[in-house]
């Protein structure tokens, strides 16, 4: 999947909280660029085509599009302002 990408992504472990609807789901992101991140989740969910998202460390929301969902993990990309 990398090969798609335009920009490669980093691997870390990060806390951060996706949210929209009203509710919100702590979760994990092991791989993040300014582009995009990939995101584990507690369990596996159906997830809606755009949500936001917040890093636990920077506190910045970002609005996120599904793009990819396998199980616990799922890929998103940023949409910019």
């Amino acid at each position: 999947m990398s090969d798609r990408r335009k920009i490669d992504r980093s691997d870390v472990d990060l806390v951060a909280y996706i949210f929209g609807d009203g509710g919100s789901q702590r979760c994990r992101v092991f791989n993040i660029s300014e582009d995009g991140a990939g995101i584990e989740l507690p369990a596996k969910m159906h997830m809606r085509a755009t949500f936001k998202m917040m890093l636990e460390r920077d506190r910045i929301i970002r609005d996120c599009r599904l793009v990819w969902s396998s199980d616990t993990r799922i890929g998103v990309v940023f949409k910019a302002d």
